[in-house]
């Protein structure tokens, strides 16, 4: 009996596809790329075309071996990657890496936009020939991305410090953050103030407010408190008269289905998760998940897009569901068809593979993270595809002498989409837009309550937060969907960028190389410039421009650029921050030093005295026991986070749980956090002899299992050693 290979990047895939298809298939995983330039060296002979040197990465030559002895059991070889750039290539390095390009066996390239058992069927059918083009793309950028990386990296190494990385995306990313933050620091704030008028219906007891909003017929602009008071003044007295009543209806729109940056930016801005771990959970979803009986299924479609195009019969089948769940008054007329201007449109909007595979009904099988992103997903798709909201809406304008107040109510009247769905938003409102107003009509008294004055400043721009630098990643063309988690991600690792209260700043670091890759490489530091060469992947992926012409237009004056700046760069000595610390061996000054493990602490007296020291962060509570020390987070030797007393060795208070405010029913200690896989599933008590335990919410679902790798709770740490630590 003949047998087809099917070979797919993840073992998770392997697991789906045998789920449906028969044993005429052999299907085997390639764990992702097998083949990649060299670590070592460069890997690019720049003087001939730039040609590359593949090797077959290490890591993988199992894999390789392995896949060379299904290719011998199989007939037709099937490459089934993902169905981008970054797939295409992996198809054409597994042709090259198993010698199929020299092999007389029928070779096919598959793609599929979701793996169910149509999606791969129909697949099978259209089966076709590695797109060349889309290969070129991915490797005009890989060796773009190691020219910068490895050329201007030992720049930086010489001229800064060691183990310091640029990149050609990655730099521009840390460029917006630093440039936000010298708007922020530049920024003076100007003074402004608003008039409120507090004011109810003629002898009623309604409140509502309206804001002044004219004067004297112009647009009122209250600068400072004095101009403030001489309006106060004129109002002494004035009568308030429903001058004008505007009612009518405001229809909100449905949200758009999900493509790769709008469920990065909603995942962070709903559920605090990160890029990456977001594409992570996606993948798993995608991939597919064991449904009990059902076996493994793929749940939603593919998750790096940047289309919003939705495929006819999920359309229907979405209108279908809305129909038959909350009635024909929500489903739309027509159905929708959005056009991105500027997708490349090869894949469909990510989406729910079956929009009757609701969230509850497959929430066994989901861990807590899955069954969120996932939820996220389908309410996303199904609301994209229902009726508009709609808002009864009011203005009223209420002249007061000279100065016209306005009041503004809105309130609901038909949900729509919103039956299911609300959009975050990054100013942390929930778009609840109901403000109610009391019926009135023109030439109605109204009588003042209250006026209040306010003093306001005007604010500078707002850090980014991950779901806003996306966003302008996505706005400014730099970088595409399927890299913005790797973008942000590397950032942060290199410790340019951190997070503080969920918002982006430079290090000082991160200023240092950003300031002088901007001085002496303003080209390829360019936001515009950036996206230009995103545009021209772009055309060598149409099959538009040679992409050997890219590079070489890119590398040219970018090597003129590194041999100059070789020689101009000023070396920069970045000196370790002293801390409050004192070395409790030789006295004196502990300083904030690096590691690839992170900060710690080490002598200033270093080489003569080598003590190291963890770095303690204070946790915002007095010791439960002694009541006069801070609680500590401290790390034991074999690096697992403990809390403890400030005023070690006087006061011995150690737990693994991070204490809380919470005192124990039974014997009257702290509670301390119970985590599981650093999910919070309940509280504990911190004293060992107590035992007590009390699980939260969903916390009862995993406690059994958190008891059986931590039986006896939360003891504290054993030793003394661990406790200086």
């Amino acid at each position: 009996m003949s047998k087809s290979l099917i070979i797919v990047e993840s073992p998770a895939k392997t697991k789906t596809l045998k789920n449906f298809l028969g044993s005429g298939y052999i299907v085997e995983a390639s764990m992702g790329h097998v083949r990649d330039l060299p670590k070592s060296t460069l890997g690019i002979d720049v003087d001939n075309d730039f040609a590359p040197h593949y090797i077959s990465i290490p890591e993988r030559r199992d894999v390789i071996k392995r896949l060379k002895d299904a290719v011998k059991k199989a007939d037709t070889v099937y490459l089934a990657a993902d169905p981008d750039r970054e797939g295409e290539a992996i198809a054409w390095h597994l042709n090259h890496a198993l010698g199929l390009d020299k092999s007389d066996k029928p070779v096919k390239r598959i793609r599929f936009n979701a793996i169910t058992e149509s999606a791969v069927k129909a697949g099978l059918e259209n089966a076709d020939e590695i797109n060349i083009n889309l290969v070129n793309a991915q490797q005009a950028r890989r060796l773009l991305d190691r020219l910068v990386g490895y050329k201007l990296s030992p720049l930086l190494w010489k001229k800064i410090k060691s183990n310091l990385s640029a990149g050609r995306v990655q730099s521009v990313a840390v460029r917006l953050v630093c440039d936000r933050e010298r708007e922020i620091e530049a920024f003076v704030p100007e003074e402004y103030w608003s008039i409120t008028a507090v004011l109810t219906p003629h002898e009623s007891d309604e409140l509502f407010e309206a804001h002044l909003v004219s004067r004297k017929g112009k647009k009122v602009s209250v600068k400072s408190e004095d101009e403030a008071n001489k309006i106060l003044k004129e109002l002494e007295g004035a009568s308030y008269i429903v001058k004008s009543v505007k009612t009518g209806e405001k229809k909100r729109s449905a949200p758009t289905p999900f493509i790769t940056s709008t469920l990065q930016q909603e995942a962070n801005r709903k559920l605090g998760f990160t890029s990456r771990k977001t594409m992570l959970i996606a993948q798993h979803l995608y991939e597919g998940i064991s449904l009990g009986s059902s076996g493994s299924v793929g749940l939603i479609t593919y998750m790096r897009t940047d289309s919003m195009r939705i495929a006819p019969e999920a359309q229907k089948e979405a209108r279908d569901y809305i129909k038959k769940t909350y009635g024909s008054e929500y489903v739309p007329e027509k159905a929708k068809h959005i056009v991105r201007k500027g997708a490349q449109d090869a894949h469909e909007a990510i989406r729910p593979t079956s929009v009757f595979r609701a969230p509850e009904s497959i929430k066994q099988f989901l861990n807590n993270d899955e069954y969120k992103l996932y939820s996220l997903i389908w309410k996303r798709f199904v609301a994209s595809q229902m009726a508009p909201a709609v808002f009864n809406v009011a203005a009223v304008d209420i002249e007061a002498g000279d100065c016209i107040f306005r009041a503004n109510g809105s309130s609901l009247k038909f949900p729509g989409f919103m039956k299911i769905y609300i959009e975050g938003r990054d100013d942390n409102s929930n778009g609840d837009e109901t403000v109610n107003l009391p019926v009135l009509n023109e030439g109605d008294i109204t009588d003042l309550r209250e006026l209040r004055p306010k003093q306001h400043f005007t604010e500078p721009p707002p850090r980014y937060t991950e779901a806003t630098l996306v966003r302008a990643l996505e706005e400014k063309g730099i970088g595409r969907p399927s890299t913005y988690a790797s973008i942000i991600s590397t950032v942060q690792d290199r410790r340019y960028l951190e997070l503080v209260e969920k918002k982006f700043r430079p290090t000082e670091l991160g200023f240092i190389v950003n300031d002088k890759l901007v001085e002496h490489f303003p080209k390829i530091m360019d936001v515009k410039f950036t996206a230009g060469v995103e545009s021209a992947l772009d055309e060598v992926e149409e099959g538009k421009l040679n992409w050997i012409d890219l590079l070489r237009d890119f590398y040219d004056p970018f090597e003129a650029d590194l041999k100059e700046a070789g020689e101009k760069m000023e070396k920069v000595k970045i000196e370790p921050k002293v801390s409050d610390e004192v070395c409790p061996n030789c006295g004196k000054p502990m300083l904030i030093r690096e590691s690839r493990f992170g900060e710690f602490l080490g002598c200033s007296g270093y080489p003569e005295c080598k003590t190291t020291m963890p770095i303690k962060k204070k946790v915002d509570m007095k010791c439960p026991v002694c009541g006069e020390g801070d609680i500590l987070e401290r790390m034991s030797k074999k690096r697992k986070v403990f809390y403890g007393c400030s005023r070690y060795p006087e006061c011995t208070f150690a737990s693994w749980d991070k204490p809380t405010d919470k005192k124990c029913p039974e014997c009257g200690q702290v509670l301390g956090e119970w985590r599981y896989r650093n999910k919070l599933i309940g509280y504990r008590c911190t004293n060992k002899d107590c035992g007590y335990k009390k699980t939260r919410g969903k916390g009862k679902d995993v406690a059994d299992k958190a008891l059986k790798e931590t039986p006896k709770g939360a003891p504290v740490p054993d030793t003394a050693e661990d406790k200086k630590e």
